[in-house]
């Protein structure tokens, strides 16, 4: 069966691929200086007064939602020292070292380059704080953030990084640079600064040069062959009794991590991603098929119960992050979760085999023909919505999430594929094809267009 082909491919995939989203490292500080204009060096560890200085120069920080940038100090309250008047010197090749252990510790290519380029230098003082958020890509190659956190007294403050049920807390120290990198992708927070004043400097992580990974084992691409071909060979059950049954047009691997439009490319893959990515894409050319990154719109409905309603104890879900602008979601703080109703999965952007071109698109793609390593509900949703009871519906939660894919069909099916988002760009396709006396061809690329032709078409 397909659904068993699937399910083979996500597991042999997930393998035991062990890399981290966030690492932590230490540095000492005889590895930087830090002059500031209008101050001169900073001593480390910071005293109160000299952050107190620094404070006498900063300026609220910034944030960024979608295209906007924003000041809100109930999202992100903190102070940002103008990046001119900052100089940060690392000695010898003290960067180089702290960048190529980050690079092993996240799974990222050997051959490729990673830097660090600095963003800004952040004073937070007590009561200070920045709410659970993701960072923006602010280059094409951006790949992560790495938090230089300066040594100073202070209790609270501390770095919370999260990547599906995964949290990491970093507390910083008194006497050595505290330094970690993650994945831009990764939602983290600082919280509040009870007492003293947190300082650091944030570089923005770049990922350049060779960034292919290698192909990975030969047995295992082999295996990934047969498990496609037999995904693309086995028909799709139907239960309408006149309907024929067909095989799949594609297959949708979801990756773990989460990318935007920006940052989607097959070069600036993360983690774990990156190694399955190569070896499924090595297993679709052996197999003759394409193979297109995509951005996914995912939509999970449970059914679900308030704690009250007396059905019993099921699965507690705690809705205990605000969203970015600082407000609580939509509905009860806690549900019991009873059971998973529906998920709907949209591809909204692809990108060609090259990763040159990145074309908006919306294409529903159904059950049968997605799969994925994680499970999204061990993911963190973008939104979330509840829904009492309803007449003849009961409570229901709905959750929308972010995710990246790989598509794969038989190059065959390239027509077909494209034409299924648009049928008029197929319409026009077929006609220029007959026009310029490619009759035989475009009677085979219609032929493809059978097992979705009427559905397309009412759907429009």
């Amino acid at each position: 069966m397909a659904t068993v082909a699937r399910d083979r491919l996500a597991r042999m995939l997930r393998g035991d691929a062990e890399t981290a989203f966030s690492v932590e490292l230490t540095a000492s500080t005889d590895d930087l200086s830090l002059e500031v204009e209008g101050i001169g060096p900073i001593t480390f560890p910071v005293p109160p007064a000299q952050a107190r200085k620094l404070l006498g120069l900063g300026q609220p920080a910034r944030f960024g939602r979608g295209e906007e940038t924003l000041t809100d100090p109930g999202v992100r309250d903190t102070w940002e020292i103008p990046k001119d008047l900052v100089r940060a010197r690392w000695d010898d090749d003290a960067l180089n070292v702290i960048l190529t252990a980050a690079k092993d510790e996240l799974g990222l290519p050997i051959a490729a380059e990673l830097t660090a380029d600095l963003h800004s230098l952040l004073v937070y003082e007590p009561r200070q704080f920045f709410l659970a958020h993701q960072d923006s890509e602010k280059d094409d190659s951006m790949i992560g953030t790495l938090v230089v956190t300066l040594p100073s007294s202070y209790t609270g403050g501390e770095l919370v990084v999260r990547h599906l049920e995964e949290r990491k807390t970093y507390r910083g120290s008194k006497t050595e640079l505290s330094v970690v990198a993650f994945y831009a992708d990764c939602r983290h927070e600082v919280l509040e600064v009870r007492s003293g004043y947190r300082i650091a400097l944030t570089y923005n992580l770049l990922l350049r040069g060779d960034t292919d990974l290698p192909e990975g084992d030969e047995g295992a691409v082999a295996e990934l062959v047969d498990f496609l071909r037999e995904h693309f060979s086995t028909p799709v059950p139907t239960y309408r009794p006149e309907a024929v049954a067909y095989p799949p047009n594609r297959l949708v691997y979801l990756l773990d991590h989460e990318y935007t439009p920006r940052a989607l490319g097959w070069s600036g893959l993360k983690g774990a991603d990156a190694a399955r990515v190569s070896l499924l894409r090595a297993a679709t050319e052996r197999a003759g098929y394409e193979a297109v990154l995509a951005l996914a719109d995912v939509k999970t409905t449970h059914s679900t119960y308030e704690p009250d309603d007396g059905y019993g104890y099921r699965q507690r879900y705690w809705d205990d992050d605000e969203d970015e602008d600082g407000e609580d979601s939509d509905g009860p703080a806690d549900y019991e979760i009873q059971e998973l109703i529906d998920v709907d999965v949209t591809l909204t952007h692809w990108t060609g085999p090259h990763g040159d071109r990145l074309e908006a698109t919306s294409l529903d793609v159904g059950a049968e023909e997605v799969c994925a390593s994680a499970r999204t509900d061990d993911l963190e949703p973008y939104a979330s919505e509840y829904e009492g009871y309803m007449g003849n519906w009961g409570n229901t939660l709905d959750h929308w999430y972010h995710r990246a894919a790989v598509v794969v069909w038989p190059r065959e099916q390239a027509f077909a594929n494209r034409a299924e988002t648009s049928p008029a760009w197929a319409l026009d396709a077929l006609a220029e094809m007959a026009l310029a006396g490619d009759v035989s061809g475009a009677k085979a690329a219609a032929a493809t267009l059978e097992p979705f032709w009427d559905s397309a078409l009412r759907a429009r």
